[in-house]
């Protein structure tokens, strides 16, 4: 790893190619057009300097919408360093552009290594961050796990994806979290648009631009039924898949029913389907038994945060070796009388395999990010060492911006609609 510093100009970073700015710029300039609310923000931010002082560390998928998110933060007055929160997600433009124009630390390379990866991790860590903000809770996990000499040091943090939350959650139960954490993806503007609009394009775009395949006519099974599940579930069925849904949470099951879906076990799902999906937060959806029952050419893709959730071991040693590059980003791998693909090495299939989430839904979930940094660094020691969602006034926020920027506006409420709606003496 080579880190460069201050003496050249440049803030501590590990980059692949510092060269690579212009391009990184001229992308992030195109992102930025369609991000209206966090642009406001951050010339608000400029003119407030709400997060002066403070040290922000940030493990996030190093993408053009991220970078935008890091300039409010910096126009914030904070001082920021950012790693990658999956090794397949960063662009490496963006991370030339981030130190060599924009000024801020960033420790990531496409394709980073698990020893890379975490040297990458300490390397935000040991900026001694005063607020987190995480994509998986990785960044929040090394700190508890291997420096708790540093935990007194954090005021708050911020989490932006299920897993993560899932992850902190445990955390706060065990009484092991020693910070308040805003969970950024319980927003409503956040897993509402981004979950079900963002990751149910974008998953699709990763699919298709890793197989190239055709979806209409194409039996697909889409483990889990969350927002992001039914998100894809929705992209898929509308571009004419047979959409089969797994699930484990009987209300989500029948909802994914009445929604027009099939719902099966994993067990009924592997013989049938052609290309599976996993989309759950959990480990081992798809395991030996259910590779054993694939049919010949069946595809796998993950839109979790993690690669936990299909068997890797099991598909690793089913295969015997026989494991080929057969396109970029995907692997077939040669079971002696069948083949099976996976795309993005199973690590999620929409950042590994294409861009990720379009920038004009990454706008919300940013701008909520945001101004959660903002209220965490203002109320921090009103809060106790547990999981929070955000606040609804922020929420409303960030939709009234959104609307705003869209050039949409609402009716507000007469004052009998108000008075109506506040009394409990109406009747029929």
């Amino acid at each position: 790893m080579t880190t460069v510093s201050a003496p050249l100009g440049l803030p501590p970073h590990d980059v692949v190619d510092v060269g690579l700015a212009d391009e990184g710029v001229r992308r992030i300039e195109w992102s930025e057009r369609e991000m209206p609310v966090l642009r406001l923000i951050r010339q608000r931010f400029a003119a407030e300097r709400p997060l002066a002082g403070l040290r922000i560390g940030a493990c996030l998928h190093v993408t053009t919408e991220t970078a935008n998110l890091m300039r409010t933060l910096q126009a914030g007055g904070a001082s920021v360093s950012l790693c990658a929160s999956n090794p397949l997600s960063t662009k490496d433009d963006v991370g030339a552009a981030l130190v060599a124009r924009y000024g801020i630390s960033t420790f990531a390379r496409r394709g980073e290594d698990r020893d890379t990866y975490y040297r990458h991790l300490n390397a935000v860590a040991d900026t001694h961050p005063q607020i987190t903000m995480d994509d998986g809770c990785d960044l929040v996990s090394l700190l508890h796990s291997d420096r708790p000499d540093q935990v007194g040091e954090v005021l708050a943090g911020t989490e932006e994806t299920t897993t993560g939350v899932i992850r902190l959650r445990a955390m706060a139960a065990d009484g092991a979290l020693a910070f308040p954490v805003v969970a950024v993806n319980e927003a409503l503007t956040k897993h509402l648009f981004d979950n079900r609009y963002g990751t149910g394009q974008s998953t699709v775009d990763g699919i298709l631009r890793a197989a190239n395949i055709l979806l209409a006519g194409r039996k697909v099974v889409i483990a889990g039924y969350g927002w992001v599940g039914r998100g894809i579930a929705s992209r898929m069925s509308g571009m004419g898949a047979h959409v089969a849904i797994i699930e484990v949470d009987p209300v989500r099951a029948l909802e994914a029913l009445m929604d027009g879906f099939q719902v099966m076990t994993v067990g009924e799902a592997a013989p049938w389907g052609e290309l599976f999906v996993t989309a759950t937060g959990n480990v081992n959806v798809f395991r030996r038994e259910h590779f054993a029952a694939m049919r010949d050419g069946a595809i796998m893709a993950n839109s979790g945060h993690f690669d936990a959730e299909l068997d890797l071991a099991a598909l690793r040693e089913m295969a015997e070796g026989h494991v080929r590059e057969v396109r970029e980003n995907v692997q077939e791998f040669d079971m002696g009388g069948k083949k099976l693909n996976l795309l993005a090495e199973g690590r999620l299939v929409n950042l590994g395999a294409a861009e990720g989430h379009p920038a004009a839904v990454m706008d919300m979930s940013f701008a909520n990010q945001a101004l959660s940094a903002e209220y965490v660094a203002a109320h921090h020691e009103e809060l106790e060492n547990q999981v929070y969602v955000v606040p609804e006034a922020i929420d409303a926020e960030v939709a009234r911006l959104k609307l705003a920027a869209l050039g949409i506006t609402l009716d507000p409420m007469t004052v009998e609609q108000a008075e109506y709606v506040a009394s409990w003496r109406h009747g029929t």
